[in-house]
């Protein structure tokens, strides 16, 4: 009797602060002033482009070079960038930061949580294939938003390298 009492009390204290919850009533509040751009530039794109520089095939001169990870860090840091797109995409939805139409911004935003989590799935089992798979969806609906919300960047913004600082741009 006594577990079934311990088990209720913990049932009810899950129920009260378990997901679903509005800010309102958890008492949550959100600072949503980072421009959107800065969120893409130091939170999505990074994060992103870290997935997708793990999957696939490079061709060389050489031949293929196969762009997968190579050891358990590799992998790991797969799972974290998916990871990170994933709650970027409830970040999206937060109180002050959706654009309109707020109904499609936020159905985009789920999406991409979504297409995430399964890239996650994809690099949590070191799944070669499925993470090339799940790439592809994954950046069509970034191409999406982006068609619908062009969101430029601040008049005092250097422009970005055409490539990554850790990536030699071709000859």
């Amino acid at each position: 009797m006594k577990r079934l009492v311990a088990l209720a009390g913990l049932l009810s204290l899950g129920a009260c602060s378990g997901p679903g919850g509005s800010a309102a009533s958890t008492g949550a509040s959100f600072d949503t002033t980072l421009p959107m751009n800065e969120f893409m530039l130091h939170v999505v794109d990074p994060a992103g482009q870290a997935f997708w520089r793990g999957a696939g095939v490079e061709l060389t001169d050489a031949g293929e070079k196969d762009l997968s990870p190579t050891d358990e860090a590799g992998w790991e840091d797969l799972v974290t960038a998916a990871s990170t797109v994933a709650e970027a995409g409830n970040a999206l939805q937060l109180p002050g930061r959706a654009r309109a139409p707020e109904a499609e911004w936020n159905r985009l935003a789920q999406e991409m949580t979504a297409r995430a989590l399964d890239a996650r799935k994809a690099a949590d089992t070191r799944d070669k294939q499925a993470v090339f798979d799940t790439g592809g969806p994954l950046y069509e609906t970034c191409v999406a938003c982006h068609e619908k919300y062009v969101i430029g960047p601040p008049a005092n913004a250097k422009p970005l390298p055409d490539f990554p600082a850790d990536v030699p741009a071709p000859k």
